[in-house]
């Protein structure tokens, strides 16, 4: 089938090389000129494991093309995808200004043909907007009876988007309409997983239903971890036996400096910022929020237990990105935890495989190292804030001899806490006892 997709970021750029890879002949848009001619030359532009091989792949094979022409892609294609981003407001609602203007120029654009053509298409968003949005497009819609609309949101984990595009623990189609229902079942045939065929009003709850929820697992947990710390548990016992119920399960029970990317922090914002918007308080939300913008604070006062004066220390940071395998910076718990170690005077170092020239870009002073015993060599304290590989599988009694004095700080309790011991390091994690 032939199939557009408007706008290549991380979603839109995943969704169209996945389809590619299904067999689907698939035209990417963005009205970015240079991003799409560096597309065309196969570069990713982004860092997401396997992707950018993939697109060139792709490329190859004539399955997948890039263009700015809007009309180009859509007038040849029977589904179109919709992949603009929704970033908060001010308030914490979605920003639906980029999704309007691309909707409004999809109608004009096929309006215009009409008569001209009798294909029936369907518009699929899989940008995450507030809920009733997809039955708002679809009553903008009703007087272009050639255009469907559908939600079909992402579930998506990035530095494994391509993988779980591929690979999904389930497909949501939300449509009241039977004919966008069945093209969308065609386009993933190929795919075996469960089907969630339900509104467009469902389809979208779940999507932030789905985010919210497993941000509120990660500050339960982060909140049990401050509790923990001060009565001598260690949390990662906790959660080990906790996710042995199967009514709680073992995923995203880890405590750490808190929850970032591009999803969680915004989906949790906008779906309280919904709420209040019905006359529903969502004060669980709300505080779901507050323990993960506090988490690095409270992180940097138990640092302070051990090193009570940070001022003209060199505390050591590895990993800047906001979780491993992504280049992807948005609400990292790095961008939180800097400017607090800089309010106390402290000297920083940092590493991460891919993210050195982008924080160099935000703090210019930050001393940058192309290694972890690089930015560790002379340090007062090492800090783990991503659980990057090459930052984590350390070899301990290197680090001991590296270091000015014997201090780690384990952000995502990802270090080996005995070897760490072992080699006469001074080890704190994060509600670990």
């Amino acid at each position: 089938m032939k199939i557009s997709v408007i706008g290549t970021g991380y979603v839109g750029l995943t969704t169209a090389v996945s389809f590619a890879l299904m067999g689907h002949d698939v035209i990417g848009i963005d009205i970015d000129q240079t991003k799409v001619a560096r597309l065309q030359k196969g570069e990713a532009g982004i860092y997401e494991p396997n992707l950018e091989k993939e697109l060139q792949n792709m490329l190859a094979l004539g399955k997948v093309s890039f263009s700015s022409s809007l009309e180009a892609g859509i007038l040849s294609s029977r589904a179109i995808f919709v992949c603009v981003g929704t970033p908060p407001l001010p308030d914490g609602s979605a920003d639906l200004s980029a999704l309007n203007q691309v909707l409004s120029s999809i109608k004009e654009r096929v309006k215009a043909t009409a008569g001209a053509s009798n294909v029936t298409r369907v518009v699929v968003i899989k940008s995450t907007v507030p809920v009733g949005t997809n039955d708002h497009i679809a009553r903008q819609f009703a007087d272009v009876p050639e255009l469907l609309v559908a939600s079909n949101p992402e579930f998506l984990r990035e530095g494994s988007a391509l993988h779980d595009s591929l690979h999904p623990s389930r497909i949501v189609l939300g449509t009241e309409e039977p004919q966008a229902l069945a093209i969308l079942e065609e386009l993933y045939a190929s795919l075996v997983c469960e089907r969630v065929r339900t509104t467009r009003a469902n389809a979208e709850m779940i999507k932030y239903g789905s985010n919210a929820f497993l941000a509120t697992k990660i500050s339960f947990m982060n909140e049990l971890a401050r509790l923990s710390a001060e009565l001598g548990a260690d949390i990662t016992e906790v959660a080990r036996g906790m996710g042995l119920d199967s009514r709680i399960g073992p995923y995203f029970l880890g405590a750490g400096l808190g929850y970032g990317g591009s999803c969680f922090p915004k989906d949790t914002s906008a779906l309280s910022e919904l709420g209040a918007q019905h006359g529903v308080d969502m004060p669980l939300l709300k505080q779901v929020q507050q323990v993960n913008e506090l988490q690095p604070v409270w992180f940097v006062e138990q640092l302070k237990k051990l090193l009570p004066t940070l001022a003209g220390l060199k505390i050591a940071l590895l990993g800047l990105s906001f979780k491993p395998q992504t280049d992807d910076m948005r609400e990292a718990a790095s961008l939180r935890l800097i400017p607090l170690l800089l309010r106390e005077g402290a000297v920083l170092s940092a590493y991460d495989p891919l993210c050195n020239e982008k924080v160099r870009k935000l703090y210019p002073d930050l001393d940058f190292a192309d290694n972890p015993y690089q930015a560790l060599a002379g340090a007062d304290a090492g800090v783990l804030v991503t659980e990057w590989e090459q930052c984590v599988k350390l070899d301990f009694t290197r680090v001991k001899s590296t270091l000015r004095q014997p201090f780690l700080f384990d952000g995502r309790n990802a270090w080996d806490k005995r070897a760490a011991i072992d080699a006469g390091l001074t080890y704190m994690g994060v509600g670990r006892s």
